[in-house]
């Protein structure tokens, strides 16, 4: 079998997922070929798993100051390089093409009429949902953006639909947790001002990840460039994490018991609707801004969500080599069994 598989790459979510899939893919003996869109070239790392790649242009949003500017979006966007991108794509030869909401791979598969599977988190807001933010801008770039014949929605909950847990990588539970050790991953954000507002909190480590780090004058600040060893390395041992709303890190950080502070995008209906969630389901806080009191509560909460998720990446590439049957409610349910929520004392 021969995959064509187009990842979103604006953030480091859908490039974590993808990772888990192309390791699972691999192993399956399966040839699969990457193309990324979203950030230039120069600023993926750590992406050896892939085999070597593709990058193009694409489609990404525009961010400012923790929050989504649709103007300045639509004024970055570059249709002409996306619709040439689009048409020059060859999809000759493959069995199937594969779009973790990229939107070239997505219009190019439906512009020559091949069925485009879908799997990612965008998906699963086909259903009924937590959903908050919402407008009809926000619901058109969900429906349109990178459009498929088949998506396989993922949440952290069923929420009674049929969706599937995330596809994260299931490491071993940490045994020795720093209960003073945060991990800060607010990479819209002004740094400067995250850096003011956590530099009170004297007692606690602050392991800040960003793309652009600045300079910490403060000994329990430490500013760290975007590294998936040292940041891996670094939430392994943490017992918190404040971050944006996005769905993947928060979908490692309850695999594996930490507890999480998510501060989502404004403006941006995924991460409101997915801080929503959180809270519904009691898997972790919410600040809408950047509030040094709320830091301060969440940071002496000892109370955290331990959420054992199945290997949901070795499921889907198997029942991809099955031919894709129905997803119907006795296998939705089988997968959905194997989830373990545990309530966690730090």
């Amino acid at each position: 079998m021969k995959i064509f598989y187009g990842v979103q790459g604006t953030g480091n979510g859908h490039i974590t997922r993808a990772r888990v899939m192309a390791k699972e893919l691999h192993a399956a003996g399966i040839d699969v070929h990457f193309q990324f869109t979203g950030r230039p070239s120069d600023k993926y790392f750590d992406m050896e798993v892939f085999n070597g790649y593709e990058a193009r242009t694409g489609l990404t949003f525009h961010t400012e100051k923790g929050q989504v500017s649709y103007l300045k979006t639509a004024l970055d966007a570059k249709p002409i390089t996306f619709i040439k991108d689009m048409k020059s794509l060859d999809l000759s030869g493959y069995d199937l093409v594969i779009s973790d909401f990229e939107p070239i791979t997505a219009w190019a598969a439906k512009s020559r009429k091949i069925p485009v599977l879908g799997i990612g988190h965008q998906y699963a807001f086909n259903y009924k949902i937590p959903r908050e933010g919402s407008d009809p801008i926000a619901d058109q770039v969900i429906k349109y953006f990178a459009p498929a014949d088949v998506g396989v929605g993922l949440h952290w909950h069923h929420f009674g639909q049929p969706i599937l847990p995330p596809i994260i990588d299931t490491p071993a539970t940490p045994q020795n947790v720093i209960n003073n050790k945060i991990i800060v991953y607010l990479p819209f954000e002004d740094q400067n001002e995250v850096i003011r507002l956590l530099s009170p909190f004297e007692n606690f480590d602050f392991h800040i990840y960003s793309p652009e780090p600045v300079p910490s004058t403060f000994s329990h600040i430490a500013c760290n460039p975007l590294s998936r060893d040292g940041f891996q390395k670094d939430l392994y041992d943490c017992v918190g994490i404040i971050s944006n709303a996005g769905f993947e890190l928060a979908s490692e950080s309850l695999q594996m018991g930490k507890k999480i502070l998510a501060k989502p995008l404004h403006a941006q209906m995924e991460q409101i609707s997915n801080a929503a969630a959180l809270k519904q389901l009691g898997y972790g806080h919410v600040m809408h801004d950047m509030d040094s009191s709320i830091i301060e509560h969440w940071l002496h909460d000892d109370r955290a969500v331990h959420v054992t998720y199945p290997n949901i990446a070795k499921i889907l590439v198997q029942w991809i080599q099955n031919g894709m049957p129905e997803m119907d409610g006795d296998f939705i349910e089988a997968v959905w069994s194997d989830v373990e929520v545990l309530q966690v004392k730090l």
